[in-house]
């Protein structure tokens, strides 16, 4: 099936490495071109060259308050468009509520919350019509994930941001989405079970709770990221969807 992604333009944040990195993969490798973002100027200048001519990188912290005209603008420069938004960040540190500081509190705030609200808002200033802005969240949405207090306090609130946008910008023919990773095999998945005292039989637990048995793969979570952004999901808004091989049985 043709996505009509060819030539179609994104802004892809947090792409230097997993999910994000993977979504702008298989962007790139369906056609569209890509500005890829990091906070290291040099690690997005050379994720950008591993996609080739059709990405370029950016250095900025999604907390920046200029990154948004910045990102459009090089979409713009380089490419000459801006179709789409996929709002990606790393994840806040770990921690519970007594280990967790005011500090990583507002630093996480102003990055994953504040950082996305304000990129969303420019893209819906210069979207037109057949636009998307996508947002790269979590499973903690639905439930906590033990050991990650903050994320569970910050991701569901960006969830109702971003269907609250959906109602705004829907009759603008502007789409809005969510994914909902669960288990993929990334780096900070490994690191999150290498918190355990045994970190195989923490995935081995994990792995017999997804129905599927197994973590996805980063290839499996872009290949979803690239169909919701594309043209052929033109039917699909406000919707939050889970990546996480049936743990939520749809719902």
């Amino acid at each position: 099936m043709d996505l009509g992604l060819k030539d179609r333009v994104y802004i892809v944040t947090g792409a230097t490495r997993g999910l994000g990195n993977a979504a702008a993969r298989e962007l790139v490798g369906d056609g569209a071109k890509v500005v890829v973002t990091g906070r290291e100027e040099q690690r997005a200048a050379e994720a950008a060259a591993e996609l080739g001519e059709n990405a370029v990188g950016v250095g900025v912290d999604n907390a920046d308050p200029e990154a948004p005209a910045r990102l459009i603008a090089a979409a713009r420069e380089h490419f000459g468009g801006f179709d789409g938004i996929l709002i990606s960040v790393g994840g806040p540190p770990a921690g519970h509520l007594a280990g967790n500081t005011d500090e990583q509190w507002r630093a996480a705030f102003d990055s994953v919350f504040l950082g996305a609200v304000r990129l969303a808002r420019a893209a819906a200033e210069e979207l037109t019509e057949g636009g998307v802005i996508g947002f790269v969240l979590s499973a903690s949405v639905h439930e906590p994930i033990p050991g990650l207090t903050i994320s569970n306090g910050l991701r569901p609130g960006l969830a109702g941001f971003a269907k609250s946008i959906a109602d705004e910008l829907g009759p603008r023919g502007i789409r809005v989405v969510g994914l909902l990773p669960s288990r993929i095999d990334t780096d900070r998945v490994r690191e999150l079970d290498g918190l355990s005292a045994d970190p195989e039989a923490a995935r081995a637990a994990n792995e017999a709770r997804i129905p599927l048995r197994r973590y996805g793969t980063p290839e499996e979570f872009g290949r979803t990221a690239a169909f919701v952004l594309s043209p052929a999901a033109s039917y699909l808004t406000g919707i939050m969807l889970p990546v996480d091989g049936g743990s939520r049985h749809g719902f």
